[in-house]
């Protein structure tokens, strides 16, 4: 996989927008119709969406991005499972790239966005390492539902009557699955008789401005935290 990884870097690093604006830089990983991307396309954010990786080769959230003339990459996990006879080594590997194939782009922010791979340490260090934060969106309350098929699984605890509501929320990514510290929540009631696709819907009207928000808190917060970094280099100087 090195050779491949090279030229992957060298391709995104000539194709990236360039590094001299002072604009935030954000990162958007995605699997699917990229309808949160969009959201994110269309808000007026303290940065700039540099670049758009899927690992999906048909996820339209690939052409929202081409439509927008933000350069995107695909960079999908099939390759490194028939190469490493071990599931777990072929994850590690491919999270491994993963993480130099972000770094190349030399973002501050990225979001995973409908980004349906779950990352492992092997690519959360390096990007903490580099300083740059990971946030999350889910569609279920802090500590409730984690993981996939939040939404159906909500729905039916509601018909279950063990819930009455559920949520949305946009968290700092760590190890654990859907467990890092939450920057927004967003509570949704349920409905009686709704079907599992009514409520689909509501939560994704919910997302798309929830994605919009968090962004805007975690680089406003970012923004802080540099500025206070600063002036304690110039005190000490």
């Amino acid at each position: 996989m090195a050779s491949y990884l090279l030229g992957r870097l060298i391709s995104l690093t000539t194709d990236s927008p360039s590094s001299d604006s002072p604009s935030a830089r954000i990162l958007v990983l995605i699997s699917g119709s990229g309808t949160n991307l969009q959201a994110l396309i269309d808000a007026s954010l303290p940065g700039v969406i540099i670049h758009v990786l899927s690992n999906r080769k048909s996820a339209y959230g690939l052409s929202r991005a081409k439509a927008a003339s933000i350069p995107t990459s695909y960079h999908n996990l099939i390759p490194y499972k028939s190469q490493y006879s071990a599931d777990s080594e072929a994850r590690a590997a491919y999270d491994a790239d993963l993480a130099q194939l972000i770094l190349a782009q030399k973002p501050d922010l990225v979001i995973c966005a409908g980004w349906m791979h779950i990352l492992s340490q092997t690519a959360l260090d390096p990007l903490e390492k580099a300083g740059v934060d990971i946030i999350n969106l889910h569609p279920a309350l802090p500590g409730q539902f984690d993981g996939k098929d939040a939404i159906a699984r909500a729905w039916r605890a509601f018909q279950d009557g063990e819930i009455e509501e559920t949520g949305v929320m946009i968290h700092h990514v760590i190890g654990a699955v859907d467990r890092g510290e939450p920057v927004l929540v967003r509570r949704v009631m349920m409905t009686a008789g709704e079907s599992v696709e009514e409520l689909e819907a509501r939560i994704h009207e919910v997302e798309h401005a929830a994605i919009v928000e968090g962004t805007k808190i975690v680089l406003e917060q970012r923004a802080e935290r540099l500025r206070q970094q600063q002036q304690q280099q110039q005190q000490k100087a």
